[in-house]
């Protein structure tokens, strides 16, 4: 939208990602999080790998996840900061931009170092900006129940607590501002954006502030075109668990050989190892899918919840059954659960038939399918997209 505008873009991308922006007309620079390996890689392929090793521990509970995926993952983030804040300093030094801005989990100091205006993006679910009257993030905790809250809180204190001191220390070294105690990315001075629409989103005790901003939604119109299959009076359902859920073959061959035994269609976007599995009479899918050209045609969605999915089917008014595996897909599930908006299901612990089960009750359930339709034609009607490029903007040329 920005490009549209008539303003230049550049994006900074992982080495193994370049081109990739290029070729959507934008520039680009490169950038590494860690040192180059001894053979070309796949784009992404650090966190494909990452994922796969630590994928035993997405079995354990999400307090156990502290330790075995969370501390590992934020350690792994944060090195990824350390080694590249050079090249970004560099990279400020010779583009000069008008305003930058992040969407990370973990801060690059040489941001709020530079002096440059900058936006922070809150592209997870919204608990990663913490509140004491709500559940603690990663925890998939109900909001109604507090009982285990201060429990989760101490783990995770006691788990990531060291690392972050030193990564803020780290950040105040490089000239950056020192960290609020346990958070990792600073609050920007300009401009905040979380993506959360009303009907998920917390009631906080604590409001945001002036420099935040929630766009609610940021679909994007830019996919491929997807023809459904010719309608023969099933429910057509979308399974997705995104590239890296969909990883774990395991996991992949239990959903289709259930879903198979239902009398409904299934779309499945099948992963990075989508030789490693096949799908059932009833289902077409392919290893990469045009996601937002998709949504529109579906009953239904079978997700593992990770922000981008999870607000796309709130825009298209889609009801979801949601399979968290880690990070924030587990606040996100809760959320859909707990609001009325789809149900949550134990990723790895459901019962036999308790997959086709509920998602029976989902497509039957006449009153959850007004509520996602109402909150689609709300949602649609005020475009995060632009909403997010009038306030970049607004930065970039004040």
């Amino acid at each position: 939208m920005l490009l549209r505008r008539g303003h230049r873009v550049v994006f900074i991308v992982e080495e193994s990602f370049a081109g990739t922006l290029e070729a959507k007309g934008f520039e680009e620079r490169t950038m590494r999080l860690a040192p180059p390996p001894a053979e070309p890689e796949e784009p992404g392929q650090f966190w494909k790998d990452f994922i796969r090793d630590t994928a035993p521990v997405f079995r354990t509970s999400t307090f156990e996840q502290l330790g075995e995926f969370i501390a590992p993952t934020w350690q792994a983030l944060v090195d990824g900061a350390r080694y590249v804040d050079d090249r970004l300093a560099e990279i400020f030094g010779e583009v000069g931009p008008d305003v930058v801005v992040e969407d990370n989990v973990v801060g690059f100091p040489a941001i709020p170092a530079s002096g440059l205006p900058w936006v922070r993006i809150v592209s997870c679910n919204p608990l990663e900006v913490k509140d004491p009257e709500l559940p603690p993030p990663f925890s998939g905790l109900p909001l109604a129940d507090g009982s285990r809250w201060e429990a989760f809180r101490e783990e995770y204190s006691r788990r990531v607590g060291e690392l972050q001191a030193s990564f803020s220390e780290f950040c105040v070294e490089r000239g950056a501002p020192p960290l609020p105690a346990l958070e990792f990315i600073h609050e920007s001075p300009w401009l905040n954006l979380t993506i959360y629409p009303d009907e998920l989103d917390y009631p906080r005790s604590r409001p945001l502030g002036e420099r935040w901003q929630n766009l609610q939604t940021s679909v994007r119109a830019t996919d491929a075109p997807w023809a459904p299959p010719e309608p023969d009076g099933r429910k057509l359902v979308y399974l997705s668990l995104g590239s890296l859920g969909s990883a774990d073959v395991p996991l992949m061959r239990r959903l289709v050989a259930e879903l198979a035994e239902t009398p409904h269609r299934y779309v499945v976007s099948k992963g990075p190892q989508h030789a490693e599995y096949e799908l059932a009479e009833n289902m077409v899918g392919e290893e990469f899918l045009p996601q937002t050209s998709v949504l529109p045609h579906v009953d239904a969605v079978i997700t593992h919840g990770g922000n981008n999915t999870t607000t796309e089917c709130m825009w298209f008014g889609k009801p979801m059954l949601v399979l968290p595996v880690f990070w924030d897909q587990h606040d996100n599930a809760q959320r859909v659960h707990e609001t009325g908006y789809g149900v949550r299901l134990p990723t790895y612990g459901f019962g036999d038939g308790a997959l086709s089960g509920a998602l029976d009750e989902v497509l039957a359930d006449e009153p959850l399918l007004a509520r996602c339709a109402a909150a689609g034609t709300r949602l649609r009607g005020r475009p995060g997209t632009q909403l997010a490029a009038d306030l970049i903007e607004r930065l970039a040329t004040s």
